[in-house]
């Protein structure tokens, strides 16, 4: 098909600048949409690999070159790399007036693309609010999946179109929101796995061999209440003003835990009661009781 039918169809040639993760895995959305991926740039082996099992067929092109070929840029690169790719590739006139420019940056709006805007292209935002493994499952976990979307209101019909064509639901988020959005994300995904992760190196060192056998019922059942019911799901010593069991847990993860779990016990106990008392699940006696034990010196070891 060439370029003027797909245009007439509404499908873009699309290219795709990194092939980590995210790239790689809407790049295969946009695919089975029925866009046509024109290139995608790979230097690791293990993108390279990516590629050719997500995007077979496909040609791995030097960045110029794909930017030359597409209608639409996909920008799936670390934060940090953003800002100097975009005013790179200006420096050397590669963007196209009338070129859709698009990243998956979650800590980014479209201030970011503004060099790219200078030279007539059209800046979009498209942040997928999910953790990818950089496999085919990515592709099934998309229907489940939101897009912090942020545009130009002229243009932000297109960039929900994108986003609704991948099987996502778009969401959108202000320009000046794009950071706290972003921190929202990231406190509940990131921290999430280090939880897990402490908990279960906590339950390996008094011997519990498969510590998600304990954890994954209790976590799965702990988040699908707290997404349904908020701060009313709350359970636990915190929750029921138990400073004796709070005091005990902070003496034994004093004693037997790395350091960075009994901080993080202590630093998220004491939100947690801090937030039931301005809830009213605690009184303001039991959350300054509680806050009082987390703040206290453990007692030497036993």
């Amino acid at each position: 098909m060439n370029t003027a039918d797909q245009r007439r169809r509404g499908r873009l040639g699309i290219g795709i600048i990194g092939a980590g993760k995210v790239g790689a895995v809407l790049g295969a959305a946009l695919r089975a949409a029925e866009h046509a991926v024109v290139g995608v740039s790979a230097v690791s082996e293990a993108s390279r690999e990516r590629a050719e099992n997500l995007l077979p067929g496909v040609p791995i092109l030097e960045i110029p070159d794909i930017v030359e070929r597409s209608e639409l840029v996909l920008l799936a690169v670390p934060d940090d790399a953003l800002p100097t790719l975009v005013s790179g590739l200006a420096a050397t006139g590669a963007w196209q007036a009338g070129q859709l420019v698009a990243h998956t940056s979650g800590r980014f709006g479209t201030e970011v693309l503004e060099p790219a805007r200078r030279a007539g292209a059209i800046p979009l935002a498209l942040h997928p609010a999910m953790t990818f493994t950089g496999m085919s499952l990515d592709l099934t976990r998309l229907a489940d999946c939101t897009f912090g979307v942020t545009a130009p209101t002229a243009v932000l019909p297109i960039a929900q179109a994108l986003v609704v064509e991948m099987g996502a639901e778009p969401v959108v988020i202000d320009e000046a929101d794009r950071v706290p959005y972003h921190a929202a994300l990231a406190h509940a995904s990131n921290h999430l796995v280090t939880i897990a992760a402490q908990s279960s190196e906590l339950l390996r060192s008094l011997g519990v061999e498969q510590p998600a056998r304990l954890l994954g019922p209790l976590m799965r059942a702990s988040l699908e209440n707290a997404l349904a019911s908020g701060e009313h799901a709350l359970t636990g010593p915190v929750a029921r003003g138990d400073t004796g069991t709070v005091q005990a847990h902070t003496q034994a993860l004093s004693e037997g835990a790395s350091p960075d779990l009994a901080a993080a016990y202590r630093a998220l106990s004491e939100a947690t009661a801090r937030r039931a008392v301005a809830r009213g699940l605690l009184s303001e006696a039991q959350g300054e009781a509680i806050i009082e034990v987390l703040n206290s010196e453990p007692e030497g070891p036993r």
